[in-house]
């Protein structure tokens, strides 16, 4: 009789995982959550700006019905057609008496990007180095009112970068800050690898005219971190010039590490927002973190731009549900095809090797993925599963 050999159990198991983790998700009963997703800045169908969203409820086996999955195509906004067509499905369509519908029908809203579409992205090749004109875009008063609808009916609200800066239209935005404690400084910034212009293709020009028209010249070559306001004035901090370290750190507490599972510390090399927040309505689980040096913050202070301010905030309790991801959480490398196996989270991590996206997907798997999946179930046990619909 042959020995057992651990080798070749060790094998088995590895070889059969997928199947067995695909089964696993099969057969996972489904959760009916209507989820309202808006999302007004989709260039290509793949709904980059919201795909993570969607990622996380097929995943989760959330459905829109008693038995249908979630798909790309089910939000409210911008929808991109063949030869430069496109159609406006938004909820500024919608009646009183509509808006008053969903907000009954839908168990909560996640808002990923109402920052929109302009005509030079759209048209002139789809560049996202220039702004021209916007097609569509900004936070509208029909936005506003679902929102409060499900504040009213203390449902799950979801937020995140650029839901009500520019082009949302101030009155807009002002009433919004009212109703839900966060207020935007008019800045928002980014990180970029390279700020020679004659090396990174993806760094705005708009951005960099810009800050030449108000300081004459455009001297940077290194990596660095660029501000910009609501009336287009740009700060820059390069690379040791301004930095003692070149990337801004999301940093979490111990209330978003223990409770949301977040890292302490992570790199956020992307779009972010700076808000301000009531502490006497929301919480704040993580916040972002600039590491400027003396001549960084010369430059911070005279622009009134401060070095750490929140990345999440959340307000959980009895009357409503709201979180705001200050940053652009949503847009992620990640595809659809790994939703059909159950624990993927605990393993895809370790077979990304594409520097490209490597520090991306990180971030999906390090924060949204525990973040949201957190929000998502709490808020499904608590609420979805325990209170009756209002018909």
């Amino acid at each position: 009789m042959k020995k057992f050999s651990w080798i070749k159990l060790v094998v088995i198991v590895i070889i059969t995982a997928p199947i067995w983790m695909w089964l696993a998700w099969c057969f996972t009963p489904k959760r009916k959550m209507v989820v309202a997703t808006v999302d007004k800045t989709v260039l290509t169908a793949d709904g980059q700006e919201h795909i993570s969203l969607i990622w996380m409820l097929k995943h989760k086996r959330f459905t829109k019905t008693s038995t249908k999955l979630y798909q790309i195509s089910d939000y409210f906004g911008f929808f991109p057609k063949d030869d430069q067509k496109y159609l406006v499905k938004g909820l500024e369509r919608f009646s009183s008496s509509q808006l008053e519908q969903l907000s009954n029908d839908a168990d909560m809203a996640f808002f990923t990007d109402t920052y929109g579409i302009y005509r030079q992205e759209w048209f002139a090749g789809k560049s996202q180095t220039e702004r021209s004109g916007i097609l569509y875009g900004g936070m509208s008063e029909q936005d506003l009112i679902l929102l409060k609808n499900l504040k009213h009916q203390k449902k799950l609200i979801m937020m995140e970068f650029n839901d009500i800066n520019s082009p949302t239209a101030p009155n807009v935005r002002e009433e919004f800050e009212r109703e839900f404690g966060v207020q935007w400084t008019g800045w928002i910034g980014r990180y970029f690898d390279s700020l020679d212009t004659t090396v990174n293709v993806e760094l705005p020009k708009w951005l960099v005219r810009n800050y030449i028209r108000q300081r004459g010249a455009w001297p940077f070559k290194k990596s660095g971190i660029a501000f910009v306001s609501e009336k287009d004035q740009v700060v820059v901090l390069e690379n040791e010039t301004h930095l003692d370290t070149e990337v801004p750190f999301m940093v979490s507490n111990t209330q978003g590490q223990e409770e949301y599972g977040l890292p302490e510390r992570i790199k956020y090399p992307y779009w972010f927002d700076i808000l301000r927040y009531n502490p006497k309505i929301n919480q704040v689980l993580s916040n972002h973190e600039i590491y400027a040096n003396t001549k960084g913050q010369k430059e911070l202070r005279a622009a009134g731009i401060p070095s750490r301010f929140p990345a999440v905030i959340i307000h959980k309790g009895e009357d409503y549900q709201f979180s705001y991801f200050a940053g652009d959480f949503s847009d992620n490398p990640i595809g659809m095809f790994s939703t059909y196996f159950k624990w993927i989270e605990y393993i895809a991590p370790w077979f990304v090797h594409d520097e490209a996206v490597s520090e991306r997907n990180d971030f999906f798997w390090e924060v949204y993925s525990p973040l949201t999946g957190k929000i998502l179930e709490d808020y499904y046990k608590e609420k979805v599963l325990t209170k009756p619909r209002i018909r």
